[in-house]
């Protein structure tokens, strides 16, 4: 219910206003830090209620929520969805191939579980922020061109061994040389900075963030499913399929994944909240969801800096963490209720 009411208001939270502003970061100046309630401020039709308050810059807590609580959840299912499909199929042809197949595919699993978990989350997100960087300036298709002409004018100037390093001694030593090489290479049409609108740059940092959650998450799931389809290898249901002659493909699909339906639900439910963890604490590292698009674990880390002794506005934590609270116990809820309607040997 949280993730339909989310979704289907993102239309009316991520749209504009008639101010042109996006609905989740219109701001009312008047009305900032406003605590839940009604406040004046609402303009001509008088008071305005604010069911969360506001923040700092007068903006509605409660829209945020919900355009937050969207965002953090599409990112949770997708993210589960690349962990899940990645997990399953790794598991399933580690544990049908057996051998020493198994065996290479179970050691590149133990190595990346020795890996920090976390680290590998912040270095990825970290490392696509860095390509997008590099391709917005062309910073290092700059840097040869300026090497490179700075290079042609050591060879009129010190006809000697010229050198690239020299050239970069010429480039960081000479600032007159630096300076009309620079203002050259502006001229160039194809070392411009390319330009990157602010929504084509939000849904990137967006994809890759899900993709760098759900690309390391799948370990868990991959260990499980191999040794479900090893268990289930051995059954008579199976060794009946392969005495008829069914081919591997018809087993696979019609006996061994209708029963790691149950496991596979559960371990979904599961990475949906560890997902939407692991979100909220890039975010609050700065290197999540970035503002002004708002996410439940960048409203909570906005909420943190207005906790302090002398006046607290307790509803800018209270709200974001509450709500992923709630999200995460219904989960798990979720995710039994679906494992005991799914799988046949729960069924009474």
């Amino acid at each position: 219910m949280m993730f339909a009411v989310c979704l289907a208001t993102l239309p009316w939270s991520l749209g504009r206003t008639t101010s042109g502003a996006p609905r989740y970061d219109e701001q009312n100046r008047t009305a900032s830090l406003a605590a839940p309630g009604w406040h004046e401020g609402g303009g001509s039709a008088g008071p305005r209620g604010y069911l969360m308050g506001t923040d700092v810059l007068g903006r509605d807590l409660f829209v945020r929520c919900l355009a937050g609580g969207g965002v953090s959840l599409t990112i949770g299912l997708l993210a589960a969805s690349v962990s899940v499909v990645l997990g399953t199929a790794y598991g399933l042809i580690s544990g049908w191939a057996g051998g020493r197949l198994d065996a290479g595919m179970m050691r590149v699993v133990d190595v990346l579980y020795g890996l920090p978990y976390v680290l590998l989350v912040v270095l990825l997100a970290v490392a696509s922020d860095a390509l997008l960087d590099e391709y917005i300036s062309r910073s290092r298709a700059r840097q040869a061109w300026m090497t490179d002409r700075a290079m042609e004018v050591l060879a009129v100037h010190d006809p000697g061994e010229v050198t690239r390093s020299k050239a970069g001694e010429l480039l960081t030593n000479n600032v007159v040389v630096a300076e009309a090489i620079a203002h050259a290479a502006d001229g160039e049409a194809r070392l411009a900075r390319r330009e990157v609108s602010a929504q084509a740059r939000t849904g990137y940092d967006v994809l890759m963030l899900l993709l760098a959650i759900g690309s390391v998450s799948w370990l868990t799931l991959a260990r499980v499913v191999r040794g479900q389809v090893m268990s289930l290898k051995a059954q008579p249901f199976v060794e009946a399929a392969r005495a008829v002659g069914a081919p591997t493909r018809r087993i696979i699909l019609r006996h061994i994944l209708p029963n790691l339906i149950g496991i596979v639900i559960v371990y979904a439910t599961l990475t949906v909240p560890q997902a939407i963890l692991q979100e909220s604490f890039l975010s609050f590292l700065g290197i999540g969801v970035k503002p002004p698009l708002p996410s439940w674990g960048n409203l909570a880390a906005e909420g943190i800096s207005q906790l302090n002794p002398v006046k607290s506005h307790w509803w800018l934590l209270l709200f974001p963490c509450a709500l992923i609270a709630v999200t995460l116990l219904a989960l798990n809820f979720v995710g039994e209720g679906l494992r005991e309607m799914i799988d046949p040997r729960r069924r009474d």
